[in-house]
């Protein structure tokens, strides 16, 4: 490994893929996971896997590991035995990262209070008909802006009373994060395409070549 993840921002040729397909790779996802118009949670898996495959593309399957442990719940994915979290948003401002899925208050107060960055974050912004970014946010970065914050303005908890779906990255720790000298990024274009795709196509070649 040379520079890791950086080789992802500053390859040109992996730039203009990622650039090129990553809208259409998305909005693949989306007709993957979506059921009478709507689309659904398991969204953010596909997407974490068009993501990951790009890593496997880049630096190759060996140096690839999936198959992480789920007591490690920042980690989606190891490259060059690093690990590293994937995370996706959709929207014209940045907000609604996630860190962790819970909606038990002790534990969302527990997990502010202990809370330490484990990895490098690749984070995708999604807007459509619009511009978007492409973030690579080192672990260091992160450090830095619970540093600079604190706890309680990095880590922002659900309120009570209502049925929230995790602790979230606050807008202003965003913010630090995406803008930091040592953060690298990619614009992105959002545009849609018109895309010929039946979900249940490659399905339906894989019962067609199944031995009887």
């Amino acid at each position: 490994m040379k520079d890791g993840l950086r080789e992802l921002f500053t390859d040109k040729e992996i730039v203009k893929k990622i650039k090129r397909g990553l809208p259409e790779l998305f909005q693949l996802a989306e007709r993957e996971s979506s059921r009478a118009g709507k689309i659904g949670m398991e969204i953010g898996s596909v997407r974490e896997r068009i993501m990951i495959a790009l890593l496997i593309y880049k630096f190759g399957k060996n140096n690839i590991k999936t198959d992480n442990p789920i007591t490690e719940p920042e980690t989606d994915v190891i490259v060059y035995g690093k690990p590293i979290s994937i995370k996706t948003i959709t929207g014209k401002k940045l907000g609604g990262v996630k860190l962790i899925w819970t909606v038990d208050s002790k534990k969302a107060l527990f997990f502010r209070e202990t809370y330490v960055p484990s990895c490098d974050m690749l984070l995708v912004q999604i807007n459509w008909g619009d511009k978007g970014w492409f973030f690579y946010i080192p672990k260091t970065v992160q450090e830095k802006a619970i540093e600079t914050l604190g706890r309680k303005n990095y880590i922002k908890l659900p309120k009570k009373g209502t049925n929230p779906r995790g602790v979230e990255i606050t807008k202003e720790a965003l913010r630090l994060l995406t803008t930091d000298k040592d953060t690298m990024n990619i614009e992105i274009d959002w545009q849609r395409k018109k895309i010929e795709y039946n979900v249940y196509d490659k399905w339906i070649e894989y019962w067609s070549k199944t031995v009887n």
